[in-house]
């Protein structure tokens, strides 16, 4: 695994396995981007309660957890570079299946299937990033993975709002650029990283072994997931027209493109990638702690927000990079797999508490509960540099 491809240097990037794992994914952010406004429009049309909508949704959050137990397994039995091709098919196939399914219970299982493929998708092609990024440069490599990524799912609803939600187009579009992610990936199949073996912990202990990265990735996953939902209502209550609120949406989204390549480079440089995930949290828990004070002028809030998306979309492709440092093989698969994992985990947990603090104490709740994320992960990650301070 840490032998560089066709005998090239070692520090040099492989633009082959490079673009075939980017382009699956990046594909596949598309989809999701077209993907979720469109079902949720068609459920609301269709006269589906608010509460079965949000269940629904939830679903993917539940199909990630579930099948990433399995990926590395799978992908050690049958490679790859197969098993994404597998994956891909299956999501485009059931992207379809939501337009010629009507029944709407049957869109549970459904659910469950779609985004079991695209989890599979994800953590093969962080997976196959990680092994093929040249060590001195994993944070360039993950950052032009980050930015492409964004890019991905900032195209969907923009996509969205071109199709529209009537008709097979939008379905059969969201399949067509899916399936399209087969071919880089069938491409360069023969150089992508194979599992020759058989991790060595359980699943659930690589979620403990990288506990920087993976706490990283869930309180990306909690802040995202609640922030994005949230958001409007937090904005629209402290007195932000709706234009305005989706305005500071679209700045956050800016902020998450701009900052990936530029702070992976600044993490090339560093021996120990905590430092960088510590700032990274502590401008987070700052920026939320201001919202508060920022509720009537929206130039500021804006500008903080540019620099807050970053830096929180920094804490997973800075994870995704310090987990690449750290392991190599089917161990790497398998931090992967826990890695996505506990973004799942992060994505169900974020808008519930988010939600339920702003219930409890009103609108400022919302900056409070991503304080208490953030500040969980300052201890974290400063306890584990005090204790184990030549960590890498």
């Amino acid at each position: 695994m840490s032998q560089p491809l066709n005998g090239a240097s070692p520090e040099e990037i492989h633009w082959p396995s490079l673009i075939a794992a980017v382009s699956a994914i990046s594909a596949v952010g598309i989809a999701i981007g077209l993907g979720l406004p469109l079902l949720s429009i068609i459920m609301e049309k269709r006269g589906i309660p608010s509460t079965l909508i949000g269940l629904n949704s939830a679903m993917a959050g539940i199909s990630a957890m579930a099948i990433a137990p399995f990926t590395t397994q799978l992908a050690h039995r049958f490679t790859t570079a197969s098993v994404m091709i597998a994956a891909v098919f299956v999501a485009a196939a059931s992207a379809l299946g939501f337009y010629y399914i009507e029944n709407f219970w049957l869109w549970f299982p459904l659910r469950l299937l779609f985004h079991g493929a695209i989890t599979v998708l994800f953590i093969l092609s962080e997976f196959w990033i990680n092994a093929a990024a040249p060590p001195r440069r994993r944070g360039l490599v993950l950052g032009i993975y980050g930015t492409v990524l964004s890019l991905g799912f900032a195209a969907g609803p923009l996509l969205f709002s071109v199709l529209g939600s009537d008709g097979v187009l939008p379905f059969a579009v969201g399949a067509a650029i899916i399936l399209l992610a087969a071919i880089p990936i069938f491409t360069a199949r023969r150089e992508s990283p194979d599992i020759n073996e058989k991790p060595e912990l359980h699943f659930m202990r690589y979620v403990f072994l990288v506990p920087t990265a993976t706490a990283a990735v869930f309180v990306f996953g909690a802040v995202e997931a609640g922030g994005l939902s949230l958001f409007p209502i937090y904005a629209t209550r402290g007195g932000f027209t709706e234009t305005q609120a989706a305005l500071l949406l679209t700045v956050m989204g800016i902020g998450n493109v701009i900052f990936q390549i530029p702070l992976g480079m600044v993490s090339d440089r560093l021996r120990d990638r905590r430092g960088l995930l510590t700032l990274l949290a502590l401008v987070g828990l700052v920026g939320a702690l201001a919202l508060p004070t920022l509720a009537e002028n929206w130039l500021l809030m804006g500008a903080v927000l540019l620099f807050w998306g970053g830096c929180v979309s920094g804490l997973y492709t800075i994870g995704l990079s310090h987990l690449g440092s750290r392991l190599t093989g089917a161990d790497l698969a398998a931090a992967n797999a826990a890695f996505v994992f506990s973004y799942a985990v992060g994505t169900v947990a974020g808008p519930q508490a988010i939600g339920a603090a702003m219930d409890l104490t009103g609108n400022d709740g919302f900056a409070f509960a991503i304080v208490f994320f953030f500040g969980l992960y300052v201890a974290l990650s400063l306890g584990r540099m005090l204790l184990r301070p030549k960590r890498t």
